[in-house]
């Protein structure tokens, strides 16, 4: 064994030349820089490593997955372990293959670079910024959890999210369109009508009505509870994760009523014998309600949700109830819910003018207290005006 120190290359530091031959007859050598300022410091560094190479030999190389291998591993022990819903995994197994194995996959995943991330998002320009979003969310817990499992040392870049802008268009129906709807969805089919309640009066996602079972309903008691949801056969808890109970409206109740039946365990059941709806059943049903109700047919269902949240931020329901009934984990979900109606909010501009013309004409100010209306407080404004802002819900 042996130990040779002498200036590194660069002549900032000292370079050390270990030699060792174990008991076994092997001859390791390792050369290089010693973390230290001097050479007798070098020297005790350099022999403290040559009786740990000694004795335990020179340690084995980490081998670093590519991102493409280290898939396989995130999907069962992240994503399934975890117990994320079955689209989530089918959602992530999906990006891999068509967002990240072309693009980054042959990476390694200590090599995935702030360059990198830029030219994922760069080849996603055409996408949505949701999609791109999901993109890059799942190659960021990936990362992290090749970190958390010492994979790797630490992340090898940041990664950051685009803004997704937020659309103007409302994504619910005024109340006259929604009582269309359930009329002309009660003379289509007594299923179709609960269908639609089920969605606009009670606020259940898809998967959780065709999830309803006849037992989660009590009719004498008034309510519903809503206990698991269903997608493509796959059976799991509702989106919060949790149970929750819906009180139901009077003609919810008389509708369920209505349609009880022997048929099998679930609410809603089909005509070819079979007991459970699907998803794409749900949608053929919305769109001849709409196309009868004579709203633009896309079949999509998830409008009544958003309905059901908005008629009650509309009504005056405040926002922790919506948020319950709805079964939000977060707060700012369900303001996203709360839309007012274009109708809400021309009512509310139009006191002004009624404040403004009471003015005018010389009115007491009891007079512009009677103009102001109802549910509605006032602050005040430079120069005597008042605003109007709706009633916190």
């Amino acid at each position: 064994m042996s130990v040779r120190v002498r200036r590194s290359r660069n002549g900032k530091g000292w370079e050390v030349d270990i030699l060792v031959r174990t008991p076994d007859g092997k001859r390791m050598r390792e050369r290089t820089d010693a973390p230290v300022s001097s050479k007798t410091a070098a020297r005790r560094w350099a022999e403290a490593r040559e009786h740990q190479l000694a004795l335990n030999g020179r340690p084995q190389r980490r081998v670093v997955p590519t991102v493409l291998e280290f898939g396989p591993r995130y999907i069962t022990e992240y994503c399934e372990a975890n117990r994320q819903k079955p689209s989530t995994i089918i959602q992530k197994k999906l990006i891999i293959d068509y967002y990240l194995k072309h693009r980054v996959g042959s990476k390694k995943l200590d090599q995935v670079t702030d360059s990198d991330v830029q030219k994922l998002k760069a080849d996603l320009r055409d996408l949505s910024p949701k999609t791109t979003n999901n993109a890059l969310v799942c190659l960021n817990t990936m990362l992290k959890s090749a970190v958390e499992w010492h994979v790797i040392d630490r992340m090898p870049c940041t990664i950051k999210l685009l803004k997704v802008p937020r659309t103007l268009e409302p994504k619910f129906y005024e109340p006259h369109q929604y009582e269309r709807l359930v009329e002309v969805a009660r003379e289509l089919d007594p299923r179709i009508e609960l269908f639609v309640l089920l969605g606009g009066d009670a606020g259940l996602r898809c998967g959780e009505i065709i999830a309803l079972e006849q037992s989660d309903v009590e009719l004498r008691r008034g309510y519903l509870v809503v206990r698991r949801s269903e997608w493509e056969g796959h059976l799991t808890v509702p989106k919060s994760g949790r149970e929750r109970k819906v009180t139901l409206t009077a003609r919810l109740k008389v509708a369920l009523t209505r349609n009880r039946h022997l048929r099998g365990d679930r609410v809603l059941w089909r005509d070819d014998g079979h007991e459970k709806v699907t998803q794409v059943l749900l949608a053929k049903w919305m769109s001849r309600a709409q196309r009868r109700a004579g709203l633009k047919v896309t079949g999509g269902i998830h409008i009544l949700r958003h309905t059901f949240c908005s008629r009650l931020a509309m009504a005056g329901a405040s926002t922790k109830a919506i948020q319950e009934l709805a079964g939000h984990q977060q707060i700012s979900t369900t303001q996203q819910y709360m839309h007012l109606s274009p109708a809400a909010k021309s009512e509310a501009i139009a006191l002004l003018d009624r404040g403004e013309d009471l003015k005018a004409e010389g009115a007491a100010p009891a007079d512009l207290d009677a103009g102001r209306g109802a549910g509605v407080e006032q602050t005040g404004l430079e120069g005597g005006a008042q605003k109007t802002t709706p009633r916190d819900s």
